[in-house]
């Protein structure tokens, strides 16, 4: 029986990061590891800390990691890219290049009978103006086109900057904040009332938790690969979290809410 993957928030690049070579070794030698029963895999955002196509050239780096999943494409494993926002400037380049299908937005989606709601999650369940600008602004195809025109060495910087200032340039890792608080399982109690759907699938938050919020719904969020190494399987019947490399992560039953968090 073939296996679905979902993992997210690699952070591939990131100044952060201490050893970045073996950052992306790592996440190679996951992906080599599931090459032999993996029949989709679900790269569910911010993959790449910044990237930028431009119309001839792509950022510097990530070889190792576009050659693997290329690899894996050509093998007659599905690779599917949702991008977040980190790496919300895919274009033409990976997808033609590695064989991956790339989804800006958030899909409904059956996979082995079972109904996923898919997403990176930046956004949902937040109404701050603040965020619908920026949103709106980084999708802009004119603000694209400005962008574009300035030199890569300031344009880089300043993303890596930017990417410094977020949650991972904290030293703490991410907690759960509560039922009443988390965004994504406020947006998922809401979606589940309009919507018949298994399994809500997000990154964004950096946290590991598998909650459930009907009888029926359950929320995964995948944690990251910069604090955590956790990713999601799905083999037709159960889906559970996992940490490559870690501690195995091992979720207790419970009939009504199971929660994952690491500190």
């Amino acid at each position: 029986m073939k296996k679905v993957y979902f993992l997210s928030d690699i952070h591939l690049g990131a100044k952060t990061i201490e050893n970045p070579l073996e950052h992306e070794r790592r996440v190679v030698r996951f992906l080599d590891s599931i090459k032999n029963d993996a029949s989709d895999i679900y790269l569910m955002g911010d993959i790449i800390d910044y990237w930028f196509e431009y119309k001839k050239v792509v950022p510097r780096g990530f070889t190792r990691f576009l050659g693997k999943i290329s690899e894996l494409s050509d093998m007659g494993i599905n690779i599917f890219w949702f991008t977040g926002n980190h790496d919300i400037w895919i274009f033409d380049y990976i997808p033609s290049e590695t064989g991956a299908v790339i989804y800006n937005q958030p899909i409904i989606k059956e996979i082995m009978g079972k109904k996923f709601y898919l997403a990176h999650g930046d956004g949902l369940g937040d109404d701050s103006k603040g965020y619908k600008f920026m949103h709106r602004f980084f999708r802009n195809k004119f603000c694209q086109k400005i962008f574009s025109g300035i030199h890569p060495r300031w344009t880089v910087a300043l993303a890596h900057y930017w990417s410094k200032q977020s949650r991972l340039g904290g030293e703490c890792v991410e907690t759960f904040m509560g039922e009443d608080k988390e965004h994504l399982v406020k947006f998922s109690k809401e979606m589940a009332k309009k919507e018949d759907i298994d399994y809500f699938v997000f990154g964004h938050r950096h946290i590991m938790l598998d909650l459930m919020i009907s009888k029926k719904s359950r929320v995964i969020i995948l944690g990251d690969w910069i604090n955590l190494f956790s990713y999601a399987v799905f083999d037709g019947e159960n889906i559970w979290l996992e940490q490559f490399e870690e501690n195995e992560y091992n979720p207790e039953d419970n009939d009504d809410v199971n929660i994952s968090i690491a500190f």
